[in-house]
């Protein structure tokens, strides 16, 4: 098999394994107890680490980002929205592959730290739009520690989901890596 079939067949079962744990966003629509229990952090660390072509690496997840918060926000309010602290979400995620694009050797503890980074830049970023423009908090440094304390229950369940989806992501490929040479295409893990 040519270098070029197996990085189409790694390509493919990452793109697919993305793809699938996109579609678990698609739970918290009937059991809004897991709000924000969800794979998008993992599946963006992952795709960082894995992907050779750093572009698939952020294109692959944003994309499955995307098309699920379309879905999403359809099956919520039958229409396609767009928010104006989608752009700070985004934003964290693009950090998210970054911080997986740092890992250098996949183990429990680099994944669990690009985690919590992520998380950490999530809970940030994310809590800027409804400070500054919406009507809960006040405007000042007080008005955004308001908004980053509001989130914590959200941003408990992110680390849930990002630990258990990341733990299926990154077991389930690492343990297919060790059946299956064809997934081995290693020579540029994780380089910036």
């Amino acid at each position: 098999m040519s270098q070029q079939q197996k990085i189409n067949i790694r390509n493919a079962v990452l793109i697919l394994m993305i793809i699938a744990a996109a579609a678990m966003r698609l739970v918290s629509y009937k059991y809004q107890v897991l709000s924000n229990f969800t794979p998008v952090g993992a599946i963006a660390i992952f795709g960082g680490t894995y992907f050779n072509d750093k572009w698939k690496a952020y294109l692959v997840p944003f994309a499955a980002l995307f098309v699920s918060d379309l879905i999403i926000n359809y099956m919520y309010f039958s229409k396609l929205v767009w928010y104006s602290s989608s752009l700070w979400m985004y934003a964290s995620f693009f950090a998210m592959v970054f911080f997986g694009s740092l890992i250098k050797k996949v183990n429990f503890g680099t994944v669990v730290l690009a985690s919590v980074g992520g998380i950490l830049v999530h809970w940030l970023l994310t809590d800027i739009d409804p400070w500054l423009n919406g009507t809960t908090y006040a405007k000042g440094i007080n008005g955004y520690f308001q908004s980053l304390i509001a989130a914590v229950p959200f941003e408990k369940n992110m680390i849930l989901g990002d630990l258990v989806f990341g733990l299926i992501l990154f077991g389930g490929f690492e343990l297919a890596k060790s059946k299956y040479t064809v997934l081995r295409n290693e020579p540029k893990l994780a380089t910036a």
